[in-house]
C-alpha cells in the first residue's frame, strides 16, 4: 500500500511542478528549499510533505524515462 496524501498537497505539488519543472531536483533538502521560496504557509509539516511528493514525482518520472529508453 502506498501513502495517503490529502488532496491539498498533491494539487499543489502538481502545479508546482508543472509552472516551474526545472527548479526541482531528486534531492529532499533542495525542494524544500525551493518550496519554501515559492509557496507561502506557516506550517512546516505541509511544506514538507509537498516538497517529499515532488521529490517522489520527480523520481517516477526519471524512473519512466530509464524504462522507455531501455525497451527501444
Amino acid at each position: 500500500m502506498g501513502k495517503v496524501r490529502i488532496r491539498l498537497v498533491k494539487r499543489t505539488a502538481r502545479e508546482l511542478l508543472e509552472k516551474y519543472p526545472d527548479l526541482f531536483t531528486t534531492d529532499f533538502e533542495h525542494n524544500k528549499e525551493v518550496v519554501k521560496r515559492l509557496i507561502n504557509t506557516e506550517s512546516k509539516r505541509i511544506r514538507n510533505k509537498i516538497a517529499g511528493y515532488i521529490t517522489h514525482l520527480i523520481k517516477l518520472r526519471k524512473k519512466r524515462e530509464l524504462l522507455a529508453v531501455s525497451k527501444v
